[in-house]
């Protein structure tokens, strides 16, 4: 970069991070970043977002740190794409959020107080309202990203729902919500509706999301560490059938369900065998 020694010991990483893109996008820059639009850049978005969840996951900060750079690449890429378009660049965007936080914690910038978490979310939902100028109330389940995955964004809905007092009292009326939606699946697959039996599976995974919700996880982790846990296991059978010599298709149920329970018990877990169980 055509910058002397000591601008570039005076620049923050940061400030070299807007000026390597801007050269990147420029003339005499990269031709694969200067095709880049905001459309082609969302998947980039989307994969970079997962993998930083993994590099959590995984507990390994030095992977968190990496992956959290290429997730900020993606915010200072399509900044540099609208500062192009003269409609805004990385300081506005900067600001922008700076000003919001402030504005929505008055409790810590301001003069009022908060109790609790409860209470900062129903008061950041009222300063978001009056923000937007909303003449009516606004439905507390509007604005869900419809991009988000669908068991993600079910808890959303159910969390910003409880929120406005609309919940369980005790976990076990969810649960016979969800014995309720069982026996409509029942119910539907005697009638042999498919359109019905596909409402009501619909209706059954909704009521488990809010079971786990009301129980305090987040139905995504939950259900993704059930595939992990399912995953290894699985490999495990695969691993001991290909071993002996054998195909999985030579394998009756009885063998494989034997496989399936010596796979759990090699593994180091506080639960007890059978415990979540993957299979369901």
């Amino acid at each position: 970069m055509n910058t002397s020694d000591n601008d570039q010991v005076d620049q923050t990483p940061l400030e070299e991070l807007l000026q390597i893109m801007a050269r990147l996008r420029g003339p005499d820059g990269c031709p694969w970043d200067r095709e880049q639009t905001l459309e082609s850049l969302k998947k980039n978005l989307v994969e970079e977002t997962y993998e930083v969840i993994d590099a959590i996951d995984s507990g390994d900060r030095s992977q968190l740190r990496e992956e959290l750079g290429d997730l900020l690449l993606q915010v200072v890429f399509q900044s540099q794409i609208t500062a192009e378009e003269g409609a805004f660049d990385f300081q506005d965007v900067a600001r922008a959020i700076a000003d919001k936080l402030i504005r929505r914690h008055p409790h810590v910038f301001g003069d009022t107080t908060a109790a609790d978490a409860d209470e900062v979310l129903r008061n950041w939902d009222a300063i978001k309202r009056r923000e937007k100028g909303d003449a009516e109330p606004r439905s507390a389940v509007a604005g869900v990203p419809r991009h988000l995955p669908a068991l993600h964004k079910a808890q959303q809905v159910q969390s910003r729902a409880a929120r406005v007092g609309f919940d369980w009292k005790e976990s076990r009326d969810v649960l016979n919500k969800i014995e309720e939606e069982l026996a409509e699946i029942k119910l539907a697959m005697a009638c042999e509706s498919a359109a019905r039996v596909r409402d009501e599976i619909g209706d059954l995974l909704f009521a488990v999301v809010n079971l786990t919700r009301f129980l305090g996880h987040e139905a995504e982790d939950v259900l993704n560490q059930t595939v992990q846990r399912f995953t290894r296991r699985f490999q495990y059978i695969e691993s001991q059938v290909h071993t002996a010599g054998r195909q999985m298709t030579d394998m009756d149920l009885a063998d494989l369900e034997a496989l399936w329970q010596e796979a759990k018990l090699t593994e180091c877990t506080d639960t007890p065998a059978g415990k979540g169980d993957a299979r369901g």
